[in-house]
């Protein structure tokens, strides 16, 4: 989990009451936590793939995010992100299509190893410079 720069208690106002403050302290740190997973994913692979950001036109919930991704192929997706997984919800940005059943995947790197073999290129080629770099570290 990211650490954000502000605590829960100055989400909010003095002028509600105890209760009410702390039942909001909570939604609004459930909501900012799946936008921030959603950045991490984004963060995470970004170098993989041609475009990938956290829809700013869908909305954001406690329990789901939204990601547009960009694939080197030109394919382009909406990403649903809940607690159960990733999954391709649209074939464009901010878009979303109720008869799509596409699978959960438990990771974006799994989900993307299915929709582009150029990212597995790329991933590929990071690991094994990154490996490379860690083998000439401990030579030296």
């Amino acid at each position: 989990r990211m650490e954000t720069g502000c605590s829960p208690m100055e989400l909010t106002s003095n002028t509600e009451s105890e209760e009410d403050s702390d039942f909001r302290d909570f939604e609004e740190a459930d909501v900012k936590d799946m936008r921030l997973e959603a950045e991490a994913v984004v963060n995470d692979v970004l170098f993989a793939v041609s475009n990938m950001f956290v829809s700013k036109t869908l909305p954001c919930a406690e329990d789901v995010a939204y990601i547009n991704v960009e694939t080197r192929e030109r394919g382009r997706y909406c990403v649903e992100l809940t607690d159960s997984g990733l999954r391709v919800v649209a074939y464009d940005f901010d878009q979303t299509d109720d008869s799509l059943q596409n699978p959960y995947h438990e990771t974006v790197y799994s989900l993307l190893d299915t929709l582009s073999p150029a990212y597995r290129e790329v991933f590929g080629n990071a690991l094994l410079q990154r490996l490379e770099a860690l083998k000439r570290e401990s030579q030296s």
